[in-house]
């Protein structure tokens, strides 16, 4: 496995070096970034805009444009954004960990609840659980993000608040911390991240409840798990050593490239809840026309699909021996 995984890392290069080419080549036909900086900054000189693309790597054909960037972004000098002129990392980095927080969080909480009702679903087939949480899934999968995070704006900020007579929401509908708050307050992070993560697990709570119900009733009709019965095997022991391993396979294959995509950040609840995060970083940005912003984030997008993707790989030789990695 060690073998696999070295030479899956070593043709990350080569992949990151096409994909970066194609999307800088894209980026630069649908923006202009000297027209942006213009936009920003109406007045400058001539001097200051052959300063900006000198900086920037902006001379010259696209293929020696991508090429003075690629050695930029090695060195890490990446330059600074055109609206506001601050450096492109501490603003990255602090949306990267924000969207890994409420992407990580959001998705850990909806796989367990939502593979745990999966599983009850598949154990009781046509049950009224069963036939209640299809049902819910359904609603669930059918109610854009952008709905249910309205509606739980309005609900806990007006609703609820007027039910109870209070002078302000029950929970924070919007932004990390409050106006004026400095440092790190867990308690304080956690209530702000609540309906967020509400938002985002409610779509992955109805999707994976359906996939490990279907992948475990279709598992638990296959020929040898017939035999283990036959043979007198406890249905507890078929489920949890043999069903459940073969049937978390393919939920493996979608889960890492539902986590893998978590890095380009949940553009829609991002914006709706202004979670200063790697969607709302991207839209910002693109509105911009920042081109020193949206090539970084391009980068950790495509490592970050990557990555996962390995890592779903590896799951499988973990949860199915027959599967070798050579």
């Amino acid at each position: 496995m060690a073998r696999f995984v070295s030479r899956r890392l070593l043709w990350t290069i080569p992949t990151l070096f096409v994909i970066t080419f194609l999307v800088f080549i894209a980026i630069r036909i649908g923006t202009d970034p000297v027209q942006s900086y213009l936009r920003i900054n109406p007045r400058a000189s001539k001097a200051k805009i052959q300063q900006y693309k000198d900086k920037n790597g902006l001379n010259g054909s696209m293929v020696s444009q991508y090429f003075s960037w690629l050695h930029h972004f090695v060195t890490f000098n990446w330059g600074r954004s055109i609206k506001g002129n601050r450096p492109v990392w501490p603003e990255l980095k602090a949306a990267m960990a924000n969207t890994l927080v409420l992407g990580l969080l959001a998705t850990a909480i909806g796989l367990v609840i939502g593979l745990a009702i999966g599983i009850l679903s598949a154990m009781r087939p046509r049950s009224v659980f069963d036939e209640g949480a299809t049902t819910a899934a359904f609603v669930g999968i059918s109610i854009p993000p952008y709905v249910s995070a309205i509606l739980l704006q309005l609900f806990f900020a007006i609703t609820l608040t007027r039910w109870l007579g209070l002078s302000k929401p029950v929970l924070p509908t919007s932004g990390i911390y409050p106006p004026g708050h400095k440092g790190f307050d867990p308690v304080l992070r956690a209530k702000y991240l609540i309906l967020p993560i509400t938002v985002v697990a409610i779509q992955i709570i109805a999707v994976y409840s359906r996939y490990m119900r279907a992948s475990l009733l279709e598992v638990k009709n296959s020929d040898y798990l017939r035999t283990a019965r036959a043979k007198g095997i406890s249905e507890k022991r078929i489920l949890v050593r043999h069903a459940l391993r073969n049937a978390l396979i393919p939920i493996v294959t979608v889960a890492a490239i539902d986590i893998g995509a978590i890095i380009g950040g949940l553009i829609i609840t991002e914006r709706i809840f202004q979670n200063k995060g790697m969607g709302d970083f991207f839209l910002t940005a693109y509105t911009n026309g920042d081109f020193p912003q949206l090539m970084p984030w391009m980068v950790f997008v495509v490592l970050g699909v990557i990555l996962a993707n390995l890592l779903a790989d590896v799951l499988y030789a973990v949860l199915d021996p027959r599967i070798r990695l050579d």
